[in-house]
């Protein structure tokens, strides 16, 4: 099972990977990355990364509503949760 810090961590790693000026202490969740520094492009890049990694989706429509990382984090936490809750009720 994902928890909500997991995601947390993927997110921050592909926030590191795109910005090489931050460290992982620098990183608040509730800034969002424009406050860290990182242009339009790099933030695409690491929502596209967290749900690569995650195996999740998550619609255009609900990502432009986000001002934060913790926001973030929360989408993917929610549709990460309802992934898994109906591959439990498919398994089962």
């Amino acid at each position: 099972m994902t928890t909500r810090e997991d995601i947390l961590a993927v997110v921050k790693k592909h926030i590191l990977d795109i910005s090489e000026d931050l460290t992982e202490d620098q990183i608040d969740p509730v800034q969002s990355m424009r406050d860290l520094g990182i242009n339009s492009l790099d933030i695409v890049e690491v929502v596209s990364c967290a749900m690569r990694e995650l195996k999740v989706k998550v619609p255009r429509s609900e990502l432009s509503k986000l001002t934060n990382i913790d926001g973030l984090v929360e989408l993917l936490y929610r549709v990460s949760m309802e992934k898994e809750s109906a591959l439990a009720k498919t398994t089962a």
